[in-house]
Parts: C-alpha cells; sequence; structure tokens
C-alpha cells in the first residue's frame, strides 16, 4: 500500500519548501532518486530529534575531519591514516588501488599484510580523467625508498584498469630500478569486473595467487 503512495505521489508539488529542498540534496547522492529521497526524508522526519541531530553532526565531521593520508591517499582520521602507521605492516609492499573501497574490500579478505596506494581513479579519457588527475607522481615518490620491493597493480579488469596499470608500469620502469618487482592481482577477478564487488575469498585468492605484471601483459 505505502509502495502505491509513493509511486502515485506528485513529487513536483510539496507541502513544505524544507521537504522539498531536503529531498533535493538527497536525490543529488548516487543511486538515490526522487522517490528514495523522499522516503528518506520523511524517515529523518519520524525519527527522533537526537537521531537527525547525531546524523547532522557527523555529515558535518566526515566533510570537515576526515583527511586523505599523507602517504597513501587512503581515508584517515589523521594525516597518516593508521595502515601506513601500523609498524606491523609489511612496508616492502605497494598495493595500488583506484580508490577506498577498493582498499576496504582487500583489507576485508585478510589475506595482505602489505601497505597501498590509492589513485583517487583510473585514466578514463570519456569522462577525462588522465594521468595527471591521478595520484601517480606521489606513487613514483615513494618507490624512491629502498623498502619497497614489489608493487602490486590490483586495479579493476576493466580497459580503463589496464590501461591505468600499463601506464604505470611503464612509468616505473622509466625509475630505473631493476630489483622492483611487479605483479597484479591473479584473474580470479572476471574481465570486465569492478574489484569491489568480487567476493573475499576470490579476492583474497588473487591477492595471494598474483603473477608477474609483464607476464599478466603479454596474455
Amino acid at each position: 500500500m505505502q509502495s502505491l503512495i509513493y509511486q502515485h505521489i506528485n513529487l513536483s508539488s510539496f507541502p513544505s519548501r524544507i521537504l522539498e529542498e531536503t529531498i533535493g540534496e538527497f536525490a543529488k547522492l548516487p543511486g538515490i532518486g526522487k522517490r528514495s529521497a523522499l522516503r528518506l526524508a520523511l524517515h529523518l522526519l519520524k525519527s527522533s530529534s537526537e537521531d537527525s541531530k547525531r546524523l547532522g553532526n557527523l555529515l558535518l565531521r566526515l566533510r570537515e575531519e576526515v583527511l586523505y593520508c599523507k602517504q597513501c591517499h587512503n581515508i584517515s582520521d589523521k594525516e597518516i591514516c593508521q595502515i601506513c602507521a601500523n609498524p606491523n605492516r609489511d612496508s616492502s609492499l605497494i598495493c595500488v588501488v583506484e580508490d577506498i573501497r577498493d582498499v576496504i574490500a582487500i583489507e576485508n579478505t585478510q589475506q595482505y599484510t602489505g601497505r597501498y596506494h590509492v589513485l583517487g581513479g583510473i585514466i578514463s579519457p570519456m569522462e577525462g580523467v588522465g594521468p595527471n588527475d591521478l595520484s601517480i607522481d606521489s606513487l613514483l615518490e615513494r618507490l624512491h625508498s629502498p623498502q619497497t620491493k614489489e608493487v602490486i597493480l590490483a586495479l579493476s579488469a576493466t580497459m580503463e584498469g589496464d590501461t591505468t596499470s600499463f601506464y604505470i608500469f611503464k612509468r616505473i620502469q622509466q625509475l630505473e630500478k631493476p630489483e622492483l618487482r611487479f605483479s597484479t592481482i591473479a584473474r580470479g577477478v572476471s574481465v570486465g569486473d569492478e574489484l569491489e564487488y568480487a567476493d573475499e575469498v576470490t579476492l583474497g585468492r588473487s591477492i595471494l595467487n598474483r603473477v608477474p605484471y609483464d607476464i599478466s601483459v603479454s596474455r
């Protein structure tokens, strides 16, 4: 019955301008249409004042207090994230990922003990994203450290992901560090799949069974 009510609501006529503006802001979020935004707004109206204030304060803190790690560009509450600051992590391994969601996905496998480098996207000419829009230069700076022994290219198995991996591979080769190893996650992750949607077992095995990157390119 409730779904029928939402289905026939005229979203162009609201009884409150505040409600209308709230729905408009919710509808800007990814995957949220106007009807879903209406449900969220009405839910907040029914919630207690304390719950609404807590949500509002957290949103403000999220925007104003959450930082990006100066080393790996992961999300952090401090200048250096917990992973980079953890002395028990293997500093010889750097896993290159597209964004924070991939860090979360790999961490959930509990199979990887190294560190990360978050690019902040992948090369996509169709969307106007080029190499200069990504944190590739800071990755190259990190590789000057003698501690780094292996770079794992863990980008999604898409055309854009492969293009980005190949570009980074070529840039790192210019550093002339023959002792540096390159690897990529095993193709337990299907070609065309986004990394964040892979199940934890498959993703964990892909990390453990990673292969040399130059071999993966020639396949």
